[in-house]
């Protein structure tokens, strides 16, 4: 059967029979987890092959939101708490030693992640802070500094890809300088373009070669009046497409969020009409994905062929590597830095 263009979440620990139809039949591209459906490895592992038994794909994309700090779906006890993205520079360390410790501590989860069948993290947050923005991106993002947050941002994605992960880089094309919390309200961004691209297009015009982007929920009325760049023809093509470069499968973020308006269908068209390739449902409530379902196309065309390069950038982890070890210097690092 064709994969379809969407994917979805579950409500709990384990597949229900009904969720069991249903993957099997609408094929969505991938399943995303939070913490209502993490309690321990054997139950996590089990979660996830369940999950590529009912879409018959062994390599099926299994998505998760572990960024460390407050946006950490696996944690204590089976897992440990990892320092949020904001933590590596303030230390008062170089950037390169920062990179080390971000591309460590990215390939430490990643282990984590793939032990139990886990092949996506949404990592790395390439969002630019501002002083007076709304905290939900907060200590999520590396900085200020848009250059800082490229590099550090790129030492995220290749600990993630070392260590079997693919990274999605996240919010396209900057949900830095909002406003309000996207999962809330639509916040708009009044920037003007110049501003915008001198800072927030720059962590991801480095980092354009990324497998996987995912969409903001913001609208930048310098680019579309009316339009979030979910849901924006100009935002996708001319700018995440065109001015940062990005080729890649490019996710929208939870179309149950609030920023969006509409119903979850119409939701879903407005994102896949504007140029989205694979759309985002979470919330695991089944009259949505049944919603979302409906009018996702099968995956064809560039998306398909996106969605195909950015799994075939899935390695085998680095032998090496030594998590044990990992986890110390890494330890180590923190108690210095505090």
């Amino acid at each position: 059967m064709p994969v379809s263009a969407f994917i979805c979440g579950c409500a709990g620990l384990s597949l229900t029979a009904w969720e069991r139809r249903f993957l099997r039949e609408a094929q969505p591209w991938g399943l995303i987890l939070f913490k209502r459906n993490v309690d321990s490895p054997a139950q996590l592992a089990d979660l996830t092959a369940s999950f590529r038994d009912a879409v018959g794909r062994s390599d099926a994309p299994v998505l998760v939101d572990q960024e460390g700090g407050r946006v950490q779906r696996l944690g204590p006890p089976h897992w440990p708490v990892y320092p949020s993205a904001a933590s590596y520079l303030k230390g008062g360390g170089s950037l390169e030693s920062a990179a080390k410790l971000v591309r460590l501590t990215a390939q430490l989860m990643a282990t984590d992640l793939a032990g139990v069948g886990i092949n996506v993290d949404c990592l790395p947050v390439l969002d630019v802070t501002y002083a007076d923005s709304h905290r939900v991106i907060g200590d999520r993002a590396y900085g200020s500094d848009p250059a800082a947050i490229a590099r550090l941002g790129r030492a995220a994605a290749e600990g993630l890809l070392s260590a079997g992960v693919l990274p999605v880089m996240k919010h396209l094309p900057g949900h830095g300088r909002a406003l309000a919390d996207s999962h809330l309200e639509l916040p708009v961004v009044t920037a003007s373009r110049t501003e915008l691209e001198a800072s927030d297009f720059l962590p991801f015009m480095t980092n354009a070669d990324l497998p996987i982007g995912m969409s903001a929920h913001v609208i930048y009325p310098v680019l579309d009046l009316e339009r979030p760049a979910t849901t924006s023809p100009v935002v996708i093509q001319e700018i995440i497409r065109g001015r940062i470069g990005f080729d890649g499968l490019l996710l929208s973020d939870d179309l149950s969020m609030q920023a969006l308006s509409g119903t979850l269908r119409e939701r879903a068209e407005a994102a896949l009409g504007a140029g989205i390739d694979v759309v985002l449902h979470c919330n695991g409530n089944p009259d949505e994905m049944q919603d979302v379902a409906a009018v996702s196309p099968p995956l064809t065309g560039r998306a398909l062929a996106r969605a195909e390069a950015a799994l075939a950038r899935l390695a085998r982890p680095v032998t090496d590597f030594d998590p044990v070890d990992a986890r110390a210097r890494l330890n180590s690092a923190l108690a210095m830095a505090v």
